[in-house]
């Protein structure tokens, strides 16, 4: 049997996120950070991102949009991009951020034909990435100490010319911005500074240097847009790889993300399993592999069932693995990088939703990690309480377990923080 998207829900998904960017923290007054961003050009680019998404969807134009255009000249720093920039230090931040503006940009550009939105992306490439060009060899990858970040991640030491973040590896999130404005452009000299980039990154043992899971995927969805373009099988080989490490060292067993490769149990992010499904769904695209579109599904259905709230955001969950048992809210919401990122999610859903079908079964089958499944679907314990929430119990070795709870469905973030669905059982 399969499983099919409900589109009453994805619609009802769709709308509250919709609603939610259209709160005062997304509007024209306090959309752009200013000076004192840590991250400049990240939450910009996000939102630009998210709103174009929904009118991607469906037509909604969130008034933000436009005006957000119409105000890049003057909240920018005259080069058309965030913040400062030193000649002689890579700010690895600013670089992560600025690939989310381009993203946004590129979006724009591509739905409207504004010249405005390409003149923007152009200024910026050249004054913030052009200069880069022949330095990415030298991001450190040798370090004495790795540091600890949160979940919003933060600047640490300057190494090598590097004023590097807490992210690791997030500068290379910029493969995926860089890639989408070569997809506009065909310029040569970026299509050199990617190669230059993707080398570079291919070669980092991920595990070890314990890179972030989220830049790590979206560096892979920018190999795949470049292979899409170029046809060149090295870019779609560098993503496989990025893949098969993810599935066996960064996503926990219920189908969503470890923030950092090889640091154990920390939390959740909705951007990641955000890359994650689309990444899967790229790979399976390219192949047509059974396996690519079975993961795509995982992460949809399970994934994606505990990381949209009920004000519409996104937030981060415990990571369920060999330690921890039980699914739980971690942070409510992450408004400054997550709810945004989900719109993108949410629209390639909608798109690709014919092939991000669940099979099912008539009975649950317990694997080697003690988890329940019914077919692709994964079932937990909850307390009675949520019930009314939860749907389909199946009962099994004493247990009566539901398919995980889709927590935008609970009255109110109170709720979220209450909700325990244990996922292992071990004999």
């Amino acid at each position: 049997m399969k499983q099919e998207i409900l589109k009453t829900e994805l619609d009802f998904r769709i709308k509250l996120n919709g609603e939610r960017l259209q709160d005062d923290y997304y509007n024209i007054d306090n959309v752009f950070v200013g000076d004192e961003a840590s991250w400049p050009g990240d939450k910009e680019g996000r939102a630009l991102l998210a709103f174009v998404s929904h009118y991607k969807i469906n037509g909604l134009k969130i008034p933000c949009m436009e005006l957000m255009i119409e105000k890049i000249p003057e909240v920018t720093n005259g080069k058309m991009f965030f913040g400062n920039k030193t000649e002689d230090i890579l700010f690895e931040q600013q670089l992560s951020g600025h690939s989310w503006y381009l993203r946004g940009l590129c979006e724009y550009y591509e739905q409207f034909s504004d010249e405005r939105a390409l003149d923007y992306l152009q200024k910026t490439v050249e004054n913030i990435y052009l200069p880069t060009k022949g330095k990415y060899s030298t991001y450190p990858i040798d370090r004495k100490d790795i540091y600890d970040g949160g979940v919003g991640g933060h600047s640490i030491e300057t190494i090598n010319g590097w004023k590097l973040s807490s992210d690791i590896g997030c500068a290379f999130m910029s493969i995926d911005g860089l890639s989408h404005y070569y997809q506009i452009t065909r310029d040569t000299e970026i299509k050199e500074l990617l190669d230059e980039m993707s080398e570079v990154f291919d070669k980092i043992d991920k595990y070890s240097l314990q890179t972030q899971t989220h830049c790590t995927l979206t560096a892979a969805r920018g190999f795949m847009r470049m292979y899409d373009i170029t046809g060149e099988e090295e870019y779609f080989h560098k993503a496989e790889r990025i893949f098969d490490l993810y599935v066996n060292a960064g996503m926990t067993y219920t189908y969503q993300n470890f923030n950092w490769f090889g640091k154990g149990d920390t939390w959740t992010e909705p951007c990641a399993i955000v890359d994650s499904v689309m990444l899967a769904v790229m790979l399976y695209e390219a192949t047509k592999k059974e396996e690519y579109r079975t993961y795509a599904a995982r992460i949809y259905f399970n994934g994606f069932a505990t990381l949209q709230r009920p004000n519409g955001g996104a937030g981060t969950d415990t990571t369920v693995s060999e330690s921890t048992d039980t699914l739980r809210c971690d942070m409510y919401e992450a408004c400054f990088c997550c709810t945004m990122r989900l719109a993108e999610g949410l629209w390639f859903i909608n798109k690709y939703q014919n092939i991000l079908y669940a099979q099912t079964t008539d009975a649950l089958k317990k694997d080697s990690f003690g988890r329940y499944f019914n077919g692709d679907i994964l079932y937990a314990e909850i307390s009675p309480e949520f019930e009314e929430f939860a749907q389909n119990p199946m009962y099994i070795d004493g247990h009566k377990l539901f398919p995980l709870v889709n927590l935008y469905k609970l009255k109110d973030e109170e709720m979220c923080k209450r909700i325990n669905q244990k996922v292992i059982f071990k004999d």
